[in-house]
């Protein structure tokens, strides 16, 4: 703790973003950078805890104390080198997580949270910019083969820890570039994918090789894989997105979020699309169903595109604004979230029930009727049950993007070939310490098993999987 009183006589300052009415224009990362002072002055706000609430609150347990006390002492080359032990892509955390740390610093008990996560991101950075970050292949192979499924963060970070333990490691991805739902689900304004390009590429040269356009289940068979390589481990994702099975459903212009999104993505790397299949809300109002982040993504991406208006409903009431007496400090806090994406324009509506898509005469939406719902607690037994008004309104909408959420993996012929058992949702079944499914030798990782989850929770299953995967091929017990 090298200043001990800077969290008494430094507020805590943001990066911020850039101007709403410049961002629009373009699918440039939104958030801007402190300077390296302004940053070092952050980083002295951190008080080194006698309990880390920080530390307890992240699932990759990173020691932000310790490589916040180097950065305030621009010892960035120390910083990275603790930051990288537990976080092997503190770029993409630094850039997309929801800081789960930020909310259990002792700070936020007084909403002066410690800026962890753009401390954690600036590290990373100027470690890259500085040439401190340098591949390092293993220097003993074990021979051991392992086939990664996928390229996620889950599968990126379980191939990174079984590469650096000197196995050969292959990772399968069905799409033509590597990354999953970072390159293809999140925006470019919030993760810029050339940051996947340079991790893929130092990958690659500390032994990674990343197999492209194969889809593991229909180009290579379960049973290839079982027989080729020494362990396996799923990681394709929770892709199988909600439905919403209401009259008028197959109208046109209705559209599941990642529609829009995976192909606003690949536009942006140069790919064209025909105009009877281009998913775009220019000229035309929209109506975003669902609340959370993959709603926000939709809500930014349709300003880009040159939306009229855009309107996001959710079914739950609006969060409280600041404060949540039923989740305290050090908890996660259920509080309202206010994106860049919100602020750059959107009317946000709460306890709306979509009860069915309007047609205009040549079979394409034009509205949306919704209906006013309460929530009352069931006396008996405390349950929320969901209560119809009948009071009706319609939203008048062109373009519909349901973002309603993920209900668990797709892969059918993968899983079904490999055997793994599957929990009631469709997930796979692991333990929940080596992440061994039912099939021997078969891992699963990150939201194939646990359902759709954050980015950081991916990255820590796929280090446990790594693990699990590491002490059942060469009988140790840690990376």
């Amino acid at each position: 703790m090298g200043n001990p009183g800077a969290f008494l006589n430094i507020p805590r300052k943001e990066g911020g973003y850039r101007p709403a009415d410049e961002r629009v224009k373009d699918y440039s990362e939104v958030e801007m950078r402190l300077n390296a002072v302004e940053r070092r002055e952050q980083a002295s706000r951190c008080m080194d805890c006698g309990v880390p609430f920080c530390h307890w609150s992240c699932p990759l347990g990173n020691r932000q104390p310790e490589w916040q006390d180097r950065l305030y002492k621009d010892d960035v080359a120390g910083a990275y080198a603790l930051l990288s032990m537990t976080d092997d892509f503190p770029e993409f955390t630094g850039r997309v997580c929801p800081a789960l740390c930020e909310k259990g610093c002792v700070l936020n008990k007084r909403h002066e949270a410690v800026t962890v996560r753009e401390n954690e991101l600036a590290i990373v950075e100027r470690a890259f910019a500085e040439g401190l970050v340098r591949p390092k292949p293993p220097v003993n192979r074990t021979g051991k083969r392992v086939a990664v499924i996928g390229s996620g963060p889950a599968g990126m970070a379980c191939a990174n820890q079984l590469n650096r333990r000197g196995h050969k490691v292959t990772v399968f991805e069905k799409n033509a570039a590597p990354g999953g739902l970072l390159r293809f689900g999140i925006p470019d304004f919030k993760l810029d994918k050339g940051v996947i390009d340079r991790r893929v590429a130092l990958m690659e040269e500390e032994g990674v090789v990343f197999r492209c356009g194969v889809n593991v289940g229909r180009d290579i068979t379960a049973s290839q894989l079982l027989e080729e390589y020494d362990a396996v481990c799923i990681a394709i994702g929770s892709e199988t997105p909600r439905d919403l099975k209401v009259d008028g459903r197959g109208l046109k212009g209705v559209h599941f979020a990642l529609e829009l999104l995976q192909q606003q993505n690949r536009c942006n790397a140069g790919e064209n699309f025909t105009d009877d299949v281009r998913v775009s809300a220019k000229g035309k109002n929209v109506l975003v169903i669902g609340g959370g982040d993959t709603g926000s993504d939709c809500v930014g991406t349709s300003h880009r595109q040159g939306a009229l208006s855009v309107t996001q409903i959710e079914i739950m009431p609006k969060p409280p604004v600041g404060d949540n007496p039923s989740t305290p400090w050090p908890y996660w806090p259920v509080i309202l979230k206010t994106s860049s994406s919100h602020e750059e324009g959107c009317d946000r509506r709460w306890l709306l029930d979509t009860r069915r898509f309007i047609a205009d005469d040549s079979g394409c939406v034009s509205g949306v009727e919704v209906e006013e719902v309460e929530w009352e607690k069931n006396p008996s037994d405390g349950k929320m049950n969901l209560v119809h008004t009948g009071r009706m309104s319609i939203i008048k909408a062109e373009i519909v993007l349901l973002a309603m959420g993920f209900t668990g993996p797709s892969g059918k012929e993968l899983l079904d070939g490999l055997g793994v058992e599957r929990d009631k949702r469709g997930n796979v079944k692991v333990d929940p310490q080596t992440r061994a499914t039912s099939v021997a030798k078969v891992f699963a990782a990150g939201d194939v098993a646990s359902g759709a989850s954050l980015v950081v929770r991916c990255i820590a299953s796929g280090r446990d999987a790594a693990k699990g995967i590491d002490a059942y091929i060469s009988k140790a017990t840690e990376l």
